[in-house]
């Protein structure tokens, strides 16, 4: 009789070299130059900093209001990385929803994403995004597989 662990090895953890080049490496995320300023591996919690830059700007060039689509993609890229972060690289979205609640304004919006439940085929994540004066802005939820691809 053969005493086999068949016991699944932990993912790797993403830190933060490991996340900031992944955001250098992918175009997009690039362009947003995103700041990581929190990981917290314990409490599934992961915030970022995206400043305010020409390609994200609504409307006319000096209005100083992000674009709904820019804060969007921020909620997306933070989703995925709180639980990237916890089983070793980006996931996929199977679900994204945004609920905006006032303009998101210059200099900077700050997200922050937690993990409510990451199961094995599908994990939940809450972010929200406030202006630079600490104003929440927008909220979203979204859905995501665990596995790194």
């Amino acid at each position: 009789m053969s005493n086999t662990n068949t016991a699944k090895a932990e993912p790797r953890k993403l830190e933060r070299a490991d996340i900031e080049a992944i955001f250098k490496r992918s175009r997009f995320i690039s362009a947003m130059n995103l700041e990581i300023l929190e990981i917290d591996h314990g409490a599934s919690r992961f915030s970022v900093r995206m400043p305010m830059s020409d390609n994200l700007e609504r409307g006319a060039a000096g209005s100083g209001q992000f674009h709904g689509g820019a804060i969007a993609s921020l909620i997306d890229v933070v989703g995925d990385f709180a639980i990237g972060m916890l089983v070793g690289g980006g996931v996929p979205t199977m679900n994204l929803r945004v609920d905006y609640l006032r303009p998101a304004m210059a200099p900077h919006v700050e997200a922050v994403a937690v993990v409510r439940k990451a199961g094995r085929s599908a994990a939940v994540v809450d972010i929200d995004v406030m202006s630079a004066d600490g104003k929440l802005v927008a909220i979203g939820r979204g859905t995501y597989v665990p596995i790194a691809g």
